[in-house]
């Protein structure tokens, strides 16, 4: 696969150009680093930079014929140059947009791309990494089908279905990805492991949700969070998919939204629910957010999602946490790594035991020397474990019919 990066006015000047905005890395830095990350993916990245709009308009032309994608990064042009918005859409190939910054969070005049409605993705706030993660986007949708499909009128409100290449009906993974429930992560931090479980036989459903920042919140979160599940009613016949063996798959926020299936917040709720999972699963989960609060997990993250603090909503923090809506009702499964720095395995720990305890069927495995991300890389020991576990419900659900 061959990925034409092209960069955008003013990033020659990264490195010495307000690095407490942008960094310290070069542009240099980050050419070399984009094809390293490309060879990662078995691809190669070819780099551009350009202070000019025509050259760049040019070179998405010329990609066309040499490139199977484009991952972009068009500096300021991304929030005025209609003439690059029909550039990219012209040349109809894959284009992922990316942005150092968060532009959501800056000036009112950053916060808007014209490019945007025609990429595939926007990636930004990450730093250098999501030129790393805009890369492994484009190699992932061109490595398996995939069929995107929205599940509401709002943009966030979106997943992408793979299915297997063996005959159904399939089990059904719906996975919720992390980032504190921020809106500078998206479903593609999911996509490898979606891939690796997609050929493993489940069908996976990678969705995003309205997140902080853009239209989140706990409501609206959660209420997509349901709607995704429900969605899956919709198309499952069409899919042949087994409703019968659906796993709710959450990984660090994603794992609260998970995990609160079942119980649910109100029992309403889960009646008017079309689809119930079969079992739960948290990978590196935040499970009790008035914990997540007390360790000022996501530097503010707690009380952004619930905009308030526990001093006045201490019921609200419960409520919305899987470690006080047990018993789940349903098998759970927890894995976390012990060196993890991000959400702490003590809290896995907890809720682990709190579960038990409430009389939920618990699987919780606890992995040495195992950080954040390993737990979503395939090809690391701590994926397979994941996905091992995964394997061993899909059977047990459908051995108990």
């Amino acid at each position: 696969m061959r990925i034409s990066v092209i960069n955008g006015p003013n990033l020659n000047l990264l490195g010495s150009r307000q690095p407490e905005i942008y960094g310290d890395w070069s542009l240099a830095d980050i050419e070399n680093a984009c094809r390293l990350w490309a060879a990662a993916v078995n691809a190669k990245a070819e780099t551009y930079q350009s202070n000019h709009e025509g050259d760049i308009i040019d070179r998405l032309h010329a990609a066309r014929s040499e490139a199977d994608a484009v991952v972009i990064n068009p500096g300021a042009f991304s929030h005025y140059s209609y003439a690059i918005r029909d550039a990219i859409e012209a040349i109809e190939i894959p284009t992922v947009e990316v942005h150092l910054s968060n532009i959501k969070a800056r000036e009112t005049w950053r916060q808007h791309s014209v490019v945007a409605e025609v990429c595939e993705s926007t990636i930004y706030g990450r730093g250098v990494d999501g030129y790393r993660d805009a890369i492994w986007h484009v190699a992932a949708r061109a490595r398996w089908p995939l069929h995107t499909i929205a599940y509401g009128s709002e943009p966030s409100q979106v997943g992408d279905l793979r299915l297997p290449a063996t005959d159904g009906p399939y089990p059904v993974a719906i996975l919720f990805h992390g980032g504190f429930w921020r809106d500078t992560d998206g479903r593609d931090v999911l996509d490898a492991a979606a891939i690796a479980l997609t050929e493993r036989g489940w069908a996976t459903w990678n969705v995003t949700y309205r997140r902080v920042g853009s239209g989140g919140g706990w409501a609206p979160t959660m209420a997509d969070a349901s709607a995704a599940l429900d969605a899956l009613a919709t198309f499952a016949a069409d899919r042949n998919l087994d409703l019968d063996r659906v796993v709710a798959v959450g990984y660090e926020a994603g794992g609260q939204l998970a995990m609160s299936f079942g119980s649910g917040l109100s029992e309403p709720a889960v009646r008017k629910r079309r689809v119930h999972p079969a079992a739960v699963v948290g990978i590196a989960p935040i499970s009790d957010l008035e914990a997540a609060f007390a360790e000022n997990l996501g530097d503010g993250a707690i009380e952004a999602y619930l905009q308030e603090t526990p001093d006045y909503a201490r019921d609200r923090y419960r409520e919305l946490s899987p470690a006080g809506l047990v018993p789940i009702g349903v098998p759970v499964l927890v894995v976390h790594g012990d060196a993890d720095t991000v959400v702490p395995v003590a809290m896995s720990r907890a809720f682990a035991g709190q579960a038990a305890d409430a009389g939920d069927e618990v699987i919780y495995h606890e992995l040495e020397g195992i950080g954040h991300e390993d737990l979503i890389r395939p090809g690391t020991m701590a994926f397979e474990r994941v996905a091992d576990e995964l394997d061993l419900l899909s059977r047990r659900i459908a051995a108990a019919g």
